[in-house]
């Protein structure tokens, strides 16, 4: 493959190029059995050091793309080969866009039923040539995820993007792995909320300053505490250049 996972902190992270993306999409759909996409954010590296559920699914998942410009940096403080950065929004149209080309198939999984069914509507008006077989809604009661489980292992599509409403957010996935034949799973909290016009996206231009964080705060005044974490990150990346070489 044309990729390489390099590590930050301990914690993987793959060096993908944009032009190279297709084909990683490519060869993940060849393959068998469930695959998973998982955004990284540093705040999720941070989380993935651990010895926890969400560190195991990063560790075993089949591209982890970097989404935050601290990683980067990171990385390149650490003497590391810098990895791309990508934005969630516009690598998941990305997907829709590779999935359209190749005539694949989509399941969604998440969001409350308006959001949904307008989501699903946007979707097949902007790609024709992407065939939706499923969708369901998040906050769903326990007694129907058999089903849904059952619903995508039949529906066997290419893609699974998984929204709002799903618990164990990326691990709902890698926590379930076996059940499912054949589709890429990924997870963007805020993908049905977008397309259905709920949510404003991070602006282009916001994302490449990494400044998305402020939107975050606007959102949830509370995530200004992160503070202590980022400079906790900060901290490590200074122990590891010195005494981890």
């Amino acid at each position: 493959m044309a990729i390489e996972r390099i590590k930050v902190l301990g914690v993987p992270v793959d060096v993908c190029s944009s032009e190279d993306f297709e084909n990683e999409i490519m060869e993940l759909l060849a393959r068998s059995g469930a695959k998973q996409i998982v955004f990284l954010s540093v705040w999720g590296l941070l989380k993935a050091r651990g010895k926890n559920n969400f560190a195991e699914c990063v560790e075993n998942a089949d591209l982890v793309l970097p989404v935050s410009k601290s990683i980067i940096k990171g990385a390149a403080f650490l003497q590391k080969k810098v990895p791309s950065r990508y934005n969630m929004f516009t690598t998941v149209i990305n997907l829709l866009s590779i999935l359209d080309s190749h005539l694949k198939t989509l399941y969604m999984l998440g969001g409350r039923k308006k959001v949904l069914q307008k989501s699903r509507n946007n979707v097949k008006k902007t790609f024709p040539n992407l065939n939706i077989v499923g969708c369901y809604v998040g906050y769903y009661p326990r007694s129907m995820e058999d089903n849904i489980i059952q619903a995508i292992y039949k529906a066997s599509p290419s893609m699974v993007l998984v929204s709002d409403g799903i618990k164990e957010k990326e691990c709902w996935a890698y926590n379930r792995r076996n059940r499912f034949s054949n589709s890429i799973f990924v997870y963007y909290k805020d993908a049905f909320g977008i397309f259905s016009e709920h949510t404003k996206r991070v602006k282009e231009t916001t994302f490449e300053k990494g400044l998305e964080i402020f939107q975050e705060i606007l959102r949830n005044p509370l995530k200004i505490f992160l503070i202590f974490p980022f400079l906790y990150y900060k901290l490590l990346l200074v122990w590891y250049r010195v005494f981890k070489k």
